[in-house]
């Protein structure tokens, strides 16, 4: 396999960051990325610059944020009552808690805002409305999954790309 294509597994070695030059998230110290093209697991702009490159190439990209985690939206910001609240817990302002869905799935949440009566969650993508630029190499091309991923989900609470920290790319 020489290039890229849908289907193929790929392991690439990168570094994303904003547009302040801050890293938001990297594999430097950890294993590769290994993504399988075309199953729609990482952000569609990742996938698509990564598309027909070649081992051992590396590329730089900035992906916009209808690209990548989209626009901010009101409509994610959610206001609970603090009677609402498990007792025992003690929101804080920029904390980012686990919130179940009547379904039982989990969705992270910040806490943007506590005043006497409520406690507001923002639900967006704590990347949402940013510019993302990516230093990538394709370090790996195969027919088949090279690394084992044990439950490396795609609720992007950190932000991150790698599988270590949310597979979110």
């Amino acid at each position: 396999m020489e290039k890229v294509e849908s289907g193929l597994f790929v392991s690439v070695d990168y570094t994303g960051t904003l547009d302040n030059g801050e890293v938001f998230d990297s594999s430097e110290g950890r294993q590769p990325m290994e993504l399988q093209m075309g199953a729609g697991t990482v952000i569609p702009g990742f996938e698509s610059a990564i598309m027909g490159m070649s081992l051992n190439e590396t590329k730089t990209f900035t992906l916009s944020p209808e690209e990548a985690y989209g626009h901010r939206d009101d409509s994610r910001m959610h206001h609970f009552p603090k009677s609402d609240i498990p007792e025992g817990m003690k929101p804080e302002v920029g904390q980012t808690l686990m919130l179940s869905t009547p379904q039982g799935q989990q969705l992270p949440a910040r806490v943007d805002r506590i005043d006497d009566k409520n406690v507001t969650f923002d639900l967006n993508h704590p990347l949402a409305g940013q510019s993302l630029t990516f230093k990538i190499e394709v370090v790996g091309i195969n027919e088949t999954a090279t690394q084992q991923h044990g439950g490396c989900g795609s609720d992007c609470s950190s932000g991150g790309c790698g599988c270590g920290d949310s597979g979110c790319c």
